[in-house]
């Protein structure tokens, strides 16, 4: 395993020691993962080798020669379609194994293949998936929280954002911005309203304006574990570019600096492709730790705590 951080938020990626996925596609494999082995995501992730925060990237070969690796993303309670904190991270853990230097790569997802454009060992951007706007202004009311109005947006996963105007989005707040965001993602999934095809919106997004006036917004993101993002999120920062562009807020080319709840920051810019806008994240990630996990059968926690 090697650890690493992007801008505050925790990536461990698994490099060896795993079953045997087989050859099939990375979507496939990953069906596979989840469906014969998901005691290791836990056993990894959670209590009493990880925590809640911690996002885990399984290395694995991937599908055509033109990628450098591909990667599984998972958490606490499932895995991701794509992570943008955790691409920075795996850029930073390839540099670190001398996997990759300076210069443009690219890194398989289950959602599409991702761009990397490493800078140097720890300064990174990448090209993500492409990012939509799925509806805007939708109103749901929230217990505890009264009228919420909300995009529905896809940046590798699918987000509620939210133009905030209650408390700071400050860490001394983070117990009660939890709470309403995790009762606006309840209310979202007892209403009704969902993503395309049905799928779950599984990240909440608020907004407010910035603490440095070099930045352009502050937010707070409530991953599907119930723990917030320290990053400003990669995935949630390209969903919110995608609003912007079909607000007519953002133009291509133009820099979107987004500050998380730590004050560290994201820098965003989106370029349009046959009508798709296509969303680049540049963001720092730095190496923590090395480790090697012990599954002792006589450990009553050997597959971690959790579900």
């Amino acid at each position: 395993m090697i650890d690493s951080h992007t801008a505050g938020e925790p990536t461990r990626c698994v490099l060896s020691g795993g079953p045997d996925l087989g050859q099939a596609s990375l979507v496939d494999r990953m069906t596979r993962l989840r469906r014969d082995h998901d005691w290791m995501r836990r056993a990894i992730l959670c209590e009493p080798r990880g925590s809640d925060v911690v996002v885990g990237a399984w290395l694995l070969e991937p599908d055509t020669p033109d990628c450098v690796a591909a990667a599984v993303f998972f958490n606490n309670v499932g895995y991701l379609g794509m992570c943008g904190h955790g691409t920075i991270g795996v850029a930073a853990t390839l540099a670190y194994m001398g996997r990759i230097g300076t210069g443009v790569h690219f890194l398989q997802t289950p959602v599409g293949k991702v761009k990397i454009d490493l800078h140097s060992s720890n300064d990174v951007t990448i090209e993500n998936v492409p990012a939509s706007r799925y509806a805007a202004k939708i109103k749901i009311d929230v217990p505890e929280g009264g009228i919420v109005v909300g995009d529905i947006a896809w940046g590798g996963n699918w987000f509620f954002l939210v133009e905030h105007q209650g408390l700071p989005l400050e860490l001394a707040n983070v117990d009660a911005l939890t709470e309403l965001t995790w009762n606006i993602r309840t209310q979202l999934k007892a209403s009704g309203i969902t993503g395309a095809d049905g799928a779950e919106i599984d990240h909440i997004e608020l907004f407010t304006a910035p603490h440095d006036q070099a930045n352009n917004s502050r937010n707070f993101v409530l991953c599907p574990g119930q723990a917030y993002d320290r990053s400003p999120c990669g995935t949630g920062t390209s969903a919110k570019m995608a609003c912007l562009v079909e607000s007519g807020k953002l133009a291509p080319g133009d820099a979107w600096r987004q500050e998380g709840i730590l004050g560290t920051v994201f820098e965003g810019r989106v370029r349009i492709e046959n009508g798709t806008i296509i969303p680049s994240i540049t963001g720092s990630a730095f190496v923590t730790a090395e480790s090697t996990l012990i599954f002792d059968l006589e450990d009553p926690f050997r597959a971690g705590i959790g579900s």
